[in-house]
């Protein structure tokens, strides 16, 4: 993300030679002049805008585990993080003095609007606050006049009045400066209304509505689009009240249009989902978390097993943490900087990488959109699901290029009927590659990987029939059964050696499901064995 953030930025100083803005130093003082006196225009010309700013905020759910209420340290993290980033005075001063960003009328490029009603109030109480000084200063000063008290009750009077408007605009700013959201949030759910909710949730999404209005204004100011990406991570070791209560934050977060808000949920679903299903959040849902998180996620990224190069960085990474093995590290650089002395063959640039994996992102939607093309009849009627296979069509296809070094790779089409499949059937998908992992572990015949998956799934659907009872959640995701068959056994028939190929790059299948019919599978034929042979020991008598 923060290389796409640089290149984004360069494009935009190549296309519209502005440079982006930043709240610091002088830049402070003109983000405040434009607070004060300005009002922001979204025009053409900011919609057109390309570059982006990532603010990263981690939200570690474990260290407010404790709390009532979980997602008010979510929402607590998030107004914290955004006044730490910006500094807490031009927050300060847009509770008090700032408007929210409206549409320009027609084709109008002007970004700032001067406030004319603030400059006149301001310029007449500076105008009163002169004419009682003046008057005040005469009655005090020049002779003759002393002795007229009412002029200078007048004096006084006026200069009172007109001081004290300026005076709670500065109490205002102060008093923001020194109570944050944070604390604001903080001192609601410490208060007896918290415990019956009366007005609470209204005052937070105040609060969280303000700091949208504020990153939209300084989006205008800094000239570039403004993100805020949540990291929620450690939510899988709290209770099941606190994983709901944080996931309803994160959709109450999302709900408006146009929100400056993407949430990173690093979560084990296997674990998720059962604390789903012990709250009273599912019903409606037929109990099943499953459904729940596909209505949550909008890009699912099931990370695949560790390969042998990831587990030789994690172990390096590992070594690195004990001192006492630091040794073996610095002896590893300096072997390294010997390779770099031999020739090593030119690998493809990255711009080139790049410019074929558009080519094929391209081309695979290119068969989607297609009408004639078989795939496109097998696309999800839910929006929801087909956001998230348009998502994962482009990572999917740049996985498979990055570790493409075999002749006869996956054709973009195939990657695109395999995202399809993997989001339409995940339990049957992950039926049919258990069976053909177990295979592969028992007897690795070489001619396996000629075998179509529609013919491993009819030899084995009578044991996923027989487990469907504690698989019925998992089940219940899948689509039409007639399709699943059609879709494998006419239009796009999957061999076995295909499955191996996308098995390493197939992000948007929850790995869960597998491991889970897996142990299923596993402990059924255990009690089958088991059986078998309790009756060779037992024959019956005659």
């Amino acid at each position: 993300m923060r290389e796409e953030m640089a290149r984004r930025e360069e494009a935009e100083l190549r296309r519209s030679h502005q440079k982006p803005r930043s709240p610091e130093g002088w830049g402070l003082l003109l983000a405040l002049w434009y607070l004060a006196f300005y009002k922001p225009i979204i025009t053409e010309g900011h919609l057109r805008r390309k570059n982006i700013k990532f603010i990263f905020i981690r939200f570690s759910a474990w260290q407010y585990a404790g709390c009532d209420k979980l997602w008010a340290g979510l929402v607590t993290t998030l107004c914290d993080n955004i006044r730490h980033h910006f500094g807490a005075l031009p927050l300060s001063v847009y509770h008090v003095m700032g408007t929210r960003p409206r549409f320009a009328s027609g084709f109008s490029q002007k970004e700032w609007v001067l406030k004319t009603g603030t400059c006149l109030k301001l310029w007449g109480l500076l105008f009163i606050l002169g004419a009682g000084l003046a008057i005040l200063l005469v009655a005090l000063l020049v002779p003759g006049v002393k002795d007229h008290h009412a002029l200078k009750v007048v004096g006084s009077a006026v200069t009172s009045l007109s001081g004290s408007g300026l005076v709670l605009g500065a109490v205002s700013v102060l008093k923001n400066l020194l109570v944050s959201e944070k604390q604001k949030i903080e001192r609601l759910t410490n208060s007896e209304k918290f415990a019956s909710q009366l007005g609470f949730m209204s005052k937070v999404r105040s609060e969280v509505a303000v700091l949208v209005d504020f990153l939209a204004f300084m989006e205008i100011f800094e000239r570039r689009r403004l993100r805020v990406v949540l990291e929620i991570t450690s939510l899988d070791i709290c209770y099941p009240e606190k994983v709901a209560g944080v996931l309803n934050a994160m959709n109450t977060l999302l709900s408006d249009t146009n929100t400056p808000f993407i949430f990173i949920l690093a979560v084990d679903p296997s674990v998720i989902v059962p604390c789903l299903e012990q709250t009273g959040c599912m019903k409606g849902l037929a109990d099943n978390g499953y459904l729940y998180l596909n209505r949550t996620v909008t890009l699912p990224f099931s990370i695949p097993e560790m390969g042998a190069r990831s587990r030789l960085q994690c172990l390096e990474a590992a070594v690195q943490t004990r001192e006492d093995l630091m040794y073996r590290v610095i002896t590893s650089n300096v072997e390294r900087r010997r390779a770099k002395c031999h020739h090593v063959p030119a690998a493809p640039t990255g711009r080139e990488a790049d410019a074929e994996a558009v080519r094929c992102i391209h081309e695979a939607f290119r068969c989607l959109h297609d009408g004639s093309d078989p795939l496109a009849r097998y696309l999800p009627a839910d929006g929801t699901h087909v956001r998230r296979i348009v998502n994962t069509i482009p990572i999917t296809l740049r996985l498979l290029l990055h570790r493409a070094g075999a002749p006869g790779s996956p054709s973009p089409r195939a990657a695109a009927a395999w995202v399809v499949l993997a989001d339409r059937w995940p339990c049957r998908l992950s039926w049919v590659l258990q069976c053909l992992e177990d295979a592969w572990q028992s007897h690795p015949a070489p001619d396996l990987g000629g075998r179509s998956l529609w013919s491993i799934f009819q030899e084995n659907v009578g044991e996923l029939s027989a487990l469907r009872q504690p698989l019925h959640n998992v089940l219940s995701l899948d689509g039409d059964p007639e399709l699943f068959q059609t879709f494998l056994a006419c239009d796009f028939p999957f061999a076995a050696r295909d499955a191996r190929a996308f098995l390493g790059v197939t992000v948007n299948l929850d790995h869960s499901i597998r491991h889970k019919m897996g142990l299923l599978r596993g402990l059924d034929r255990l009690q089958k064995a088991t059986a078998v042979s309790r009756s060779v020991q037992c024959p019956p008598t005659e």
